[in-house]
């Protein structure tokens, strides 16, 4: 399941009459594939999947798949809190094209370790496609433990994981109790650097929809040996990371787009769209990352 550097969890682009819009999407698919991004994830929290019908998802996938033409890959988003509802989503994604699966810890429900790779073992014995887990204890109160994510891992399709519970120790032991074909990456835009240094493989991000390629030049400055500016460029992100999610996501990654040109339409509640003060926070940290990353 090689994603690249940076997989970028991708906003679905909605019409003013809230529907999903084909035209946007397939514009914000080249922008993306134009702007650093190595690989597209649809239909996770950042994609708001919880607002779309499970029709809705399907959809977005097949237009992804379509807009990509396999020039990158299409990872889609098909887990739950219901192991029958993950089996029929990953089945559908699997029909509409894409070419893997993004699986989430189940949330509100919280299952014990026992529960969770049950759960994930019937999900992944429903599709061919490679399977990467989704770790993020701070949106399913639930959490995916190193032991359990290495148990995991020996399921022939299981060949990575997105960890975004800020927990630098946690993911050392997943990388020590996995075989290095098995690939962690970054689930916070900020951890992104220090998560390579530890042996990480790259980022599922969310700034990349408008840093793509200072992303980029980071990553390869710390592969190069050039740990100044890899540093550098990472006080940068992370600024305009801390803006990107001030607000409910992805109201302020909507709204950098649309400074970026590419305006992908409005957010569905129970989120909403940013009021004066947050534009004001997002179009200064734009503002400030532009002049700081041409330096």
């Amino acid at each position: 399941m090689e994603l690249g550097n940076i997989a970028t969890a991708m906003v679905t682009p909605f019409g003013e009459d809230g529907k999903v819009d084909e035209g946007r999407l397939n514009a914000l698919v080249n922008y993306l594939i134009q702007n650093g991004s190595d690989s597209i994830v649809v239909c996770g929290t950042t994609g708001e999947a919880p607002t779309l019908t499970d029709d809705e998802k399907e959809q977005v996938i097949r237009l992804a798949v379509e807009a990509a033409g396999k020039r990158i890959p299409i990872i889609a988003g098909t887990g739950s809190n219901s192991t029958a509802g993950t089996v029929s989503m990953t089945k559908r994604a699997e029909t509409a094209g894409a070419d893997g699966i993004m699986l989430v810890a189940p949330y509100y429900n919280r299952p014990d370790q026992r529960g969770m790779v049950a759960h994930f073992t019937q999900a992944a014995g429903s599709t061919k496609l490679p399977v990467m887990l989704y770790n993020v204890p701070g949106r399913t109160a639930s959490r995916l433990e190193p032991a359990t994510v290495a148990a995991l891992s020996r399921i022939p399709n299981v060949r990575a994981v997105k960890e975004a519970g800020g927990d630098l120790g946690a993911m050392t032991r997943i990388i020590a109790g996995t075989d290095p074909g098995f690939l962690l990456y970054s689930g916070d835009d900020g951890l992104t650097l220090p998560v390579l240094a530890i042996g990480g493989h790259g980022v599922v991000s969310v700034a990349s929809h408008v840093a793509g390629p200072e992303m980029q030049r980071m990553i390869r400055a710390y592969r190069n040996g050039d740990s100044g500016e890899a540093a550098r460029l990472h006080a940068i992100i992370s600024r305009l990371t801390e803006a990107l999610f001030s607000r409910p996501s992805p109201a302020p990654v909507k709204h950098a787009l649309k400074l970026a040109g590419m305006d992908t339409g409005p957010v569905r509640l129970p989120i909403t769209s940013l009021d004066d003060e947050g534009a004001e926070i997002i179009g200064k940290a734009m503002g400030d990352f532009r002049s700081a990353a041409g330096a």
